[in-house]
């Protein structure tokens, strides 16, 4: 089979790292998420915790889930962007693989053979996928969703240029609440085999 790349853009909560994962394995293909910021550490030639200083100041984990690329000066996030999507041209131009999140979708836009999912679940499930897979309590959880939601939202609207919209460039759109992450997954590798041979 010819390379490919799939990427998953996905609210929060609604498991897309998960279904990635999985897709990685059932597919024999590498996944790729926070290992972008280590690479792009690597190119920067910083320490991993200085590109996330910033978000570890306002809040450890949780804001390092509500802003995955930190809360430093504009210019360093302008650069990060950039470099973040060499990185992400660079992966997809060697071979096949998944990426999750990072506008993945927007920096591949001019690829062929990519196939751009986005993977939502309504609220009250995502609440659900967060208390019991990642230990929040519902409060939190619901103030998470809320906030990654609306900063993911930002960040789009701010780098993807003519794409600001959920479904703009996107082929794929699928509920991980209705049919759990284990069926999301073989569901979208059956779609990926078929579409890419």
């Amino acid at each position: 089979m010819d390379k490919y790349v799939i990427t998953i853009s996905r609210q929060f909560g609604a498991l897309g790292r998960t279904i990635a994962q999985k897709m990685s394995e059932e597919l024999g293909i590498e996944f790729y998420d926070r290992d972008i910021v280590e690479h792009t550490a690597r190119r920067m030639g910083l320490a991993v915790s200085e590109i996330s200083k910033e978000e570890e100041r306002a809040g450890g984990f949780w804001a390092e889930k509500r802003y995955p690329l930190g809360m430093g000066p504009v210019s360093m996030q302008e650069e990060l962007f950039q470099i973040q999507a060499n990185i992400i041209r660079d992966l997809a131009s060697k071979e096949s693989c998944i990426i999750v999140g990072r506008c993945s979708d927007y920096c591949l836009r001019d690829m062929e053979r990519v196939l751009n999912v986005y993977v939502y679940a309504p609220e009250e499930k995502r609440v659900e996928n967060c208390t019991s897979i990642l230990g929040m309590d519902e409060k939190t959880a619901r103030k998470m969703i809320q906030d990654v939601d609306k900063a993911r939202d930002a960040y789009r609207r701010k780098y993807c240029k003519g794409m600001a919209e959920v479904f703009d460039n996107r082929d794929l759109c699928i509920d991980s609440g209705r049919f759990g992450a284990d069926e999301t997954a073989k569901l979208l590798c059956g779609i990926a085999r078929s579409v890419f041979g």
